[in-house]
């Protein structure tokens, strides 16, 4: 725990290490995320802030018991068994985005494919049409890079069409229901408790970020860190079955996508023998936490082995634990699995580009070349997602 000063005078907590984080991230009664918000800034405080205020109304802002109203609301749509059922139809998707590439000999590996298949299975979770998701990776790009001088557009104007876009979108769904988790937002109901229109449009942006930024940022870093690890990617490609769970957990804890979130102080309080005063702002530090030598034999070293690997990627547990988790799990096991399995001597073609940002652990731009390939040409898969899921 160290107090960090601010020049604007408003100084704050850096919670660096993972028994403090694991503390703070679980007691949502002494730190709150709905009091200050989750950035560093009080955005909600500045004027011409990145969007609207979005505490009490998005997920990621709320304390219980709303959070816990929110989440139990939600949380239909990403069971364990419907992301089972969601298996067969992201491991065509990753065939074709594969296909799309092989021929070339060349690629961008973060355009082409690490953000293909989290971006893909959104917009099919969320009804969006195929050919929108374009329009869902600007808009995210847009709002995650807005310290980026190569992203030059108003983050509040893409929060705000994100937000428009799926408001016009559920009342679709209202009128036209589909197998998608829109429809089932729009009807979602536990003991007569209901979404109400602007939470279901909060939870569609929360949805469209962290479903598609942390997946392509943990796929892009997890490659990086094979091929800086030749003995590591030869292990992997030896048995996918027997080292793919550990070495899933390892690239998320490598790669930390989320590098921060904050809480605020509601009372007086003690952690790790820091005087914490009611209202400090607190910053764990998930990147540092996930390198904490107290909890990991040699942190610093990429090891596709871990058993015992408590990272805090999706969160330190407790209320705020990554609802996608699962969905994050399977689709870095497709995508890896059929990049791997066809492109055997992928190499970096140049330096990645890095985001500049010390919220999301981005990569623009990471070139790419190998011996072109033959495709696979599957057959068409017409059965939806939702098909599936309802089957």
């Amino acid at each position: 725990m160290h107090w960090h000063e601010h020049p604007d005078g408003k100084g704050f907590w850096s919670v660096v290490g993972h028994a403090a984080l694991t503390e703070i991230n679980r007691d949502t009664e002494r730190f709150s995320s709905e009091t200050g918000g989750i950035s560093i800034a009080n955005h909600h405080e500045e004027e011409g802030g990145e969007g609207v205020d979005q505490r009490g109304l998005n997920m990621l802002y709320t304390d219980p018991p709303k959070h816990t109203r929110y989440r139990r609301l939600v949380s239909k749509g990403f069971t364990p068994r419907m992301i089972g059922l969601l298996e067969q139809y992201l491991t065509h998707r990753s065939i074709m985005i594969v296909d799309n590439v092989i021929e070339r000999g060349e690629c961008d590996f973060v355009d082409d494919l690490a953000a293909e298949l989290p971006l893909q299975a959104i917009a099919e979770i969320m009804g969006v049409p195929q050919e929108d998701r374009k329009l869902l990776f600007d808009w995210t790009n847009t709002m995650i890079g807005m310290d980026d001088p190569d992203y030059d557009g108003d983050p509040r104007a893409a929060a705000m069409s994100m937000y428009a876009y799926s408001n016009d979108l559920a009342k679709k769904r209202a009128v036209d229901p589909q197998d998608d988790i829109i429809t089932k937002l729009i009807n979602a109901e536990i003991e007569g408790d209901r979404l109400n229109e602007f939470e279901i449009d909060m939870f569609m942006l929360l949805l469209s970020v962290a479903g598609n930024e942390t997946t392509r940022t943990a796929t892009t870093h997890g490659m990086m860190a094979l091929l800086a690890h030749p003995e590591q990617l030869a292990l992997l490609v030896s048995d996918f079955d027997k080292y793919m769970p550990t070495a899933v957990d390892e690239i998320v804890r490598w790669a930390t996508p989320v590098m921060h979130f904050r809480r605020t102080a509601t009372v007086d309080t003690e952690v790790a023998g820091a005087k914490i005063k009611a209202g400090d702002r607190i910053v764990m530090w998930h990147v540092s936490a996930n390198r904490d030598e107290t909890v990991w034999d040699d942190p610093f070293t990429f090891d596709i082995t871990r058993e015992d690997n408590p990272h805090i990627g999706f969160g330190a547990g407790g209320a705020h634990y990554c609802l996608g988790a699962n969905l994050a799990r399977m689709e870095l096991k497709l995508i890896f699995t059929e990049i791997l399995s066809r492109i055997p001597d992928l190499a970096m073609a140049g330096e990645p580009e890095i985001l500049r940002s010390n919220f999301i652990a981005g990569v623009k731009s990471m070139p790419v070349t190998y011996t072109p390939g033959a495709k696979v040409n599957p057959e068409p898969y017409t059965k939806k997602p939702g098909e599936i899921i309802n089957q």
